[in-house]
């Protein structure tokens, strides 16, 4: 199996059966995994931000540090590479209160509202959550079977389609 890292503010898709992706530290981030079980392809994006209009210089530069622009642009290539919406296994990670104790900020919690709203307007729903909280994750997709996978405080949780 061939892994390949998901950075933060970044997006992989792959059809390849022995890729694994996978993506560390989602804090206040949320990672989201798509993927078609049918046509075997897949994408995982770690978004740290929800709304691209706060610094829309910086989201031309790196559209996938936005929930709105990422996870838009994600859909778009994996529909362009033969992902049907009505096959499409959504699984979602992060979304936690990690260095904000007093939820001043509220990013992660921010993060998840945008995601859910551009989902139900695109009439797509989410398979998995596995949101909020105050524990840091590490989410991976495996490409043959669609498995998906969250480690957090140690334990590894495995959801297949």
């Amino acid at each position: 199996m061939a892994t390949i890292v998901v950075d933060i503010a970044g997006m992989q898709i792959s059809r390849n059966p022995e890729d694994v992706l996978i993506t560390y530290s989602l804090g206040s981030c949320v990672g989201v995994a798509i993927y078609d079980p049918v046509v075997r392809i897949g994408g995982l994006i770690h978004c740290m931000l929800p709304l691209s209009k706060v610094d829309p210089e910086k989201a031309a530069q790196r559209p996938y540090m936005f929930v709105d622009t990422g996870v838009s642009m994600m859909l778009n290539r994996l529909y362009e590479m033969g992902l049907k919406k009505s096959r499409a296994v959504i699984s979602v990670a992060g979304g936690a209160q990690v260095l904000d104790d007093k939820g001043v900020f509220k990013i992660g919690e921010r993060n998840v509202t945008v995601l859910r709203k551009l989902f139900w307007k695109n009439s797509l729903l989410m398979h998995v959550q596995e949101v909020g909280g105050k524990t840091s994750r590490t989410v991976s997709l495996e490409i043959d079977s669609g498995r998906f996978n969250i480690k957090a405080a140690g334990i590894t949780t495995h959801y297949d389609i």
